[in-house]
């Protein structure tokens, strides 16, 4: 039976799959190869954003569609679609990002070096993101991201 309306399990498990493995290795680049974190502080940082991740990753995948639903309504182009995709990803991330940091004790010179980076840097990864996300969601069989037989 296919599942109706906003929530469905298999759209939830691939958002969730997508941002926790997505945001695991992105964050940890950024952390130590551009904000200067030692590997010990951005492994903790990834640990601390693993449940959190979990709890935002479908909320964020509602949020996506939405901002990419408005954004059509502007054009159906594909550069439309990565411009929702960015402003999605930066508006709804930043300050979550910005939360974990603080919680595992991050210097605020350091935090707002790793947010701001992240917010120039996703002017790529929420593209690469939408990308992974889609794809995730194809790999899960979400209702209307795989051809439906």
């Amino acid at each position: 039976m296919k599942s109706r309306g906003p929530f469905c399990l298999r759209h939830a498990a691939a958002d969730t799959f997508a941002m926790v493995v997505f945001c695991f290795a992105a964050g940890m680049l950024v952390e130590i190869f551009i904000s200067g974190m030692s590997f010990q502080q951005s492994l903790a940082s990834r640990l601390v954003s693993i449940p959190v991740n979990i709890a935002i990753a479908w909320p964020y995948g509602v949020f996506r569609d939405l901002v990419l639903r408005s954004a059509k309504r502007i054009s159906s182009s594909g550069l439309m679609k990565n411009i929702a995709d960015l402003a999605a990803y930066v508006l709804f991330q930043s300050p979550v990002y910005a939360g974990i940091l603080y919680s595992v004790g991050a210097s605020t010179d350091q935090i707002i070096t790793a947010v701001a980076s992240n917010a120039v840097i996703s002017c790529g990864m929420g593209v690469l993101y939408g990308y992974f996300l889609d794809t995730c969601r194809r790999w899960f069989r979400v209702p209307g991201y795989y051809p439906q037989v």
